[in-house]
């Protein structure tokens, strides 16, 4: 029988995109795009804040002398506020209640850096989970065997009693291999929904 539900957080609760939040930041110049996202988002620097081996000031501190001047402040805007504002996710939220309503138990577990307290609060939902697993703080991160274990030992859980919800099909693959069941997010709440009751989910 399934009593929980796992989440993941960017582009599951909230969108994330870093294109998006220069754009709407003003930098429509697609080189000056191109370098923040090659030297911040894509960088290989950046999953280190996920993993908990680096912070937003000491990513900072790297990555500003090289960019031109004209681009720091675009570079700090990304790295300490890309979640401001916050974007959900339509129809997640009312998910959520509804899950929340049948008596599921909800827990997030999200790659995401030790700022991620910060912000979460601010997504609407977050109040309704039952507790959070944030990989910076576990210095371990989807898809290791590890993290998986971390939320089932943490909270007591058993697998076979959950379901999580990852918009990465390799994320889904190691929870599957830690014996949990996965569904692939693909943006669509309506089919997120049919697709949990599909896996037993009542309810909902």
């Amino acid at each position: 029988m399934i009593t929980t539900l796992l989440f993941d957080m960017g582009n599951v609760l909230i969108h994330y995109d870093p294109q998006h939040f220069l754009e709407r930041m003003g930098l429509t110049g697609p080189q000056d795009q191109e370098l923040l996202l090659r030297e911040i988002s894509h960088s290989p620097l950046w999953p280190k804040l996920d993993e908990g081996e680096m912070t937003e000031g000491e990513l900072e501190a790297l990555v500003l002398p090289r960019l031109p001047e004209r681009l720091h402040s675009y570079a700090h805007q990304l790295i300490f506020h890309w979640d401001d504002p916050i974007e959900p996710i339509p129809g997640m939220a009312a998910l959520l209640e509804d899950c929340k309503k049948a008596g599921l138990k909800l827990y997030l577990l999200s790659n995401a850096s030790r700022r991620q307290p910060e912000y979460w609060g601010n997504i609407p939902g977050s109040a309704l989970f039952d507790g959070t697993v944030v990989s910076a703080f576990y210095r371990c991160v989807k898809p290791q065997r590890e993290i998986y274990q971390v939320v089932l030992e943490k909270f007591g859980l058993s697998p076979e009693s959950c379901v999580f919800v990852d918009d990465v099909a390799e994320n889904i693959a190691g929870a599957q291999a830690a014996g949990i069941q996965g569904v692939v997010f693909t943006g669509d709440a309506d089919l997120l929904r049919t697709q949990l009751r599909s896996l037993g989910v009542e309810g909902i």
